[in-house]
């Protein structure tokens, strides 16, 4: 039987019409043959401009052209929205053009990714603190200061205000961000097939790192960007699933996303 054919029910054989993977089960062994996906790079484009063209679409409703004179709510809805309806629009694709979330983004519960996304996690926060302090030096502190950071610096929040802010840059934007870069971008980069296997993966981590850092806008702390992520996805690419990423660029996250909590309810000063 062609590795594109399953085994219904019954035992017979059914060409799926697209190329086959082989999936792991809960215990890591090899299982059934699945259909690969059907989206590629398009969909990675069309996730992306729904991301920009929602920043975009926010900033001309909310009206503000200086940071100093975007309030907090609005803030806070600028910084939220673009990524997670672009999150959104990515599961959609793999609903629609594939098989789902959980297969097409290895996204699965295992406590040994979580063992190993808290790992690269905090070897993370090492790049992340030695490459702010170097950036820093470069650069000078201000230059060095993150789009985020400069957006909510010296505005005071109210408390529900800034644990929103918090959670979003500490949990649930890493986990957008892991599912639009590390997962359908690296997705779409190992359905390209280059090569072999393993440096097809290894393709997808170059990439996916590249873009993910290019992708926050910041062209001067591109390149630090790029330092901090290379632990993220070396996660991904130890496990092979997304879990692990999610993980690392969580725990990567904590200290920052504190720093600003801290801050913003003028516990520590800025």
């Amino acid at each position: 039987m062609r590795s594109s054919d399953a085994q219904d029910p019954a035992g017979d054989a059914v060409d799926s019409g697209v190329p086959a993977r082989q999936e792991q089960d809960a215990s890591g062994q090899p299982g059934l043959h699945r259909p690969t996906h059907r989206w590629g790079f398009g969909a990675f484009l069309f996730v992306e401009g729904v991301l920009l063209a929602t920043a975009a679409f926010v900033g001309a409703f909310l009206g503000r052209t200086t940071p100093e004179s975007i309030p907090v709510r609005d803030v806070l809805i600028g910084t939220m929205t673009p990524t997670v309806l672009a999150a959104l629009a990515a599961l959609a694709v793999t609903k629609i053009r594939g098989n789902g979330p959980l297969a097409d983004l290895c996204l699965a519960w295992r406590w040994d990714d979580v063992k190993v996304g808290l790992k690269f996690g905090a070897l993370g926060l090492v790049f992340t603190v030695v490459g702010v302090l170097v950036w820093t030096r470069v650069v000078g502190e201000h230059n060095a200061t993150s789009a985020i950071g400069a957006l909510v610096e010296d505005k005071p929040m109210s408390v529900s205000a800034a644990v929103t802010m918090f959670v979003y840059l500490w949990l649930l934007g890493p986990i957008c961000e892991e599912i639009i870069y590390r997962g359908l971008l690296w997705g779409a980069a190992e359905r390209l097939g280059w090569g072999t296997e393993r440096w097809g993966r290894f393709a997808a981590f170059v990439l996916s790192t590249a873009v993910f850092a290019m992708s926050h806008l910041e062209p001067l702390r591109t390149s630090l960007l790029i330092v901090i992520a290379i632990p993220i996805g070396l996660a991904r690419l130890v496990t092979g699933r997304l879990l692990g990423s999610i993980v690392a660029h969580q725990m990567n996250n904590f200290l920052p996303a504190l720093a600003i909590l801290l801050t913003s309810l003028g516990v520590i000063a800025a």
